[in-house]
């Protein structure tokens, strides 16, 4: 325990370091200034920033990108609780009764729960991940090849089947995922796979191309033709921010059980947080008083699902710094950066690169005194921004992505690649296929090619060793029932209907 809170000294003097803080600050500030519009999110706004980050230090470059992801957390509740429109789905929940809120002349009092809540929960998530720590250096020396596999693999089924929509959709688009990271030089024979002869292709598919083009371009097409948002905005001052000490007792609970919720869901490989939300909603729905005034402007309907989606920020960093399992499509993202910088998340990330996870965790806290303090006097600004018509938005943004891609090795060919997958990302979401799942096989894929190469070796082609190795044979146990889980839900599911059907027919012979 003493240990872990000189580890965090350590990574609060290196968060507080002027050039760390600086880009910290850039990242809560882009992300919550690209996660108020509507249409975008964390998502676009790292995909959108990760060029930049190339040329930093990695320390200040995953500051930046975690300070991105939870800024956009907060900036997309502005938008839901005064306008009606969600930037991404986890906020789509707050609609319900933060608009309400803002249509009673209670918006201000919204927007202070949101951020009391999200500090709240952010601060539990932090804590969690510092008492965490100790197991993950214990964890570390007990994870071989075998382990690391079947670990990833877990990551792989979990991500794709828990996805929205069929499960066999999900791991459609896991196994193109996967494709696209066998693209390139097989780093062990030197051979070149599914390149096409294009020598682009040599070093393999881009990441940002991947990510800029499924989830910013696809998601623009998608919402091309929406024009000029059209809302009931009310004016939104300082003092009306402050709720009172009576709605304070009202959100307090709410806010503690959102928070375990969200602990508890960050914690697991593969739930989004969109799920995570929605559950903590209908706790505080099922055991209320009055679950009839749900949608009315309810405070707990408020407080409740944003710090479920704030604590499971912070706590979704535990799986992918510790395990290199990403819980959704963002820290897939983030695993990436990593990767880029030559860092191999895992269970050895916390003794080899301790100024990384230490100062992250520092930067958490540093990251959210930054956003309170800069959304209280820029709220007016943030509401303008919300009037920004589409027509204008749409072509600052493409041009925006355009720019990143060629910056990346500058070459126009990641330009064409960000139109391609844009396109693709764009087919698929009309198909009402899960996009999310593409960036988590592209980038488990090649670790866990790269393991079970690691592990056949060793046990010189013994495909025993997954199930000798204990920790590698209960994973790979998890993953039986979990497939087996999704089979019968599947089943049951197609019953149904045949079921009903059938009383239907008897009922009326």
């Amino acid at each position: 325990m003493w240990q872990s809170i000189l580890d965090l000294g350590y990574g609060f003097g290196l968060a507080l370091e002027p050039h760390n803080l600086f880009w910290c600050f850039v990242g809560v500030l882009a992300g919550n200034l690209i996660g108020v519009l509507p249409g975008t999110g964390a998502l676009t706004a790292i995909s959108m920033l990760l060029p930049l980050t190339f040329a930093m230090h990695p320390v200040p470059a995953i500051l930046m990108l975690a300070g991105i992801f939870y800024g956009s957390q907060y900036g997309g509740a502005i938008g839901a609780i005064l306008l009606n429109l969600p930037s991404h789905p986890p906020h789509a929940v707050t609609c319900l009764d933060g608009y309400p809120m803002t249509r009673a002349g209670k918006g201000g009092t919204a927007l202070g729960l949101t951020m009391i809540a999200s500090f709240f929960a952010a601060s539990f998530g932090i804590i969690v991940m510092i008492f965490a720590s100790p197991l993950l250096v214990e964890m570390a020396f007990k994870f071989g090849p075998a382990e690391l596999f079947s670990i990833m693999l877990l990551g792989l089924i979990a991500g794709s089947t828990m996805s929205r929509g069929s499960p066999l959709k999900g791991i459609a688009m896991t196994v193109m995922g996967l494709l696209l990271g066998c693209v390139g030089t097989d780093v062990q024979t030197g051979q070149q796979r599914f390149t096409f002869d294009l020598p682009e292709l040599a070093d393999g598919v881009e990441l940002v191309s991947i990510a800029m083009g499924v989830f910013g371009i696809a998601d623009f097409l998608k919402h091309v033709n929406r024009m000029k948002h059209v809302g009931n905005l009310q004016p939104v001052k300082f003092r009306d921010m402050r709720p009172s000490l009576a709605e304070m007792r009202q959100a307090f609970w709410p806010m503690v059980r959102g928070t375990l919720v969200g602990t508890i869901f960050g914690a697991m490989p593969g739930t989004g947080p969109t799920i995570t939300t929605f559950i903590a909603y209908a706790v505080e729905q099922k055991i209320s008083k009055t679950p009839h005034k749900f949608g009315t402007g309810m405070i707990a309907g408020v407080a409740a699902p944003e710090a479920a989606s704030h604590s499971k920020t912070q706590v979704d960093f535990i799986p992918t710094m510790s395990l290199g399992i990403p819980g959704d499509a963002v820290m897939a993202l983030l695993l990436g950066a990593l990767l880029i910088h030559g860092i191999q998340p895992g269970p050895r990330l916390l003794s080899e690169h301790p100024d990384i996870f230490w100062g992250l965790i520092a930067s958490f806290w540093v990251g959210n005194v930054l956003l309170m303090v800069l959304n209280v006097p820029m709220i007016g600004v943030w509401v303008k921004l919300l009037q920004v018509p589409y027509r204008f938005l749409f072509p600052a943004a493409v041009f925006f992505i355009a720019i990143g891609a060629y910056t990346v090795n500058n070459e126009i060919f990641a330009v064409y690649e960000v139109l391609v997958f844009g396109l693709l990302g764009w087919l698929f979401m009309a198909l009402d296929f899960p996009i999310a799942p593409i960036l988590l096989g592209y980038v488990l894929g090649p670790m866990v090619e790269e393991n079970f190469r690691r592990a056949m070796l060793l046990s010189r082609g013994h495909f025993g060793i997954f199930v000798e190795r204990p920790i590698s044979a209960t994973i790979l146990g998890i993953i039986a029932l979990l497939l087996a889980a999704q089979l019968f839900f599947s089943l049951r599911a197609r019953l149904r209907p045949r079921q009903a059907a059938a009383g239907t027919l008897s009922f009326q012979e």
